[in-house]
């Protein structure tokens, strides 16, 4: 009976980690990610995180303890599920085009 219970139960938990990329953007906005990282999160004071994403269960442990000048974020503040649409949301973001479709960068 464990087992089947365990059984059921794991689709739901893999389904809460992929993430909902609506609810994503507006955390994303709200925490205010984008202010290091960029409205596409291509950079800027902050690393690129998108487009090649790193797995949802990385990116929660760099949350929790990052490295550089990046603040922790509690699950009080960013929940799992909350760094997992984050995360869908950045899987979401196009790749940059290639330079040599750029005309200005190669006169």
């Amino acid at each position: 009976m464990r087992y089947l219970i365990l059984a059921a139960l794991l689709p739901i938990a893999l389904l809460a980690q992929e993430g909902n990329a609506a609810n994503g953007r507006k955390l994303y906005e709200k925490d205010g990610c984008y202010e290091c990282h960029g409205y596409n999160g291509q950079g800027g004071a902050g690393a690129r995180i998108a487009p090649k994403v790193m797995s949802t269960a990385n990116l929660i442990k760099y949350v929790r303890h990052p490295s550089g000048t990046m603040p922790p974020y509690t699950a009080k503040v960013a929940s799992d599920q909350d760094l997992a649409d984050i995360r869908a949301f950045l899987a979401t973001m196009p790749e940059p085009p290639p330079l040599k479709s750029i005309p200005i960068l190669n006169q």
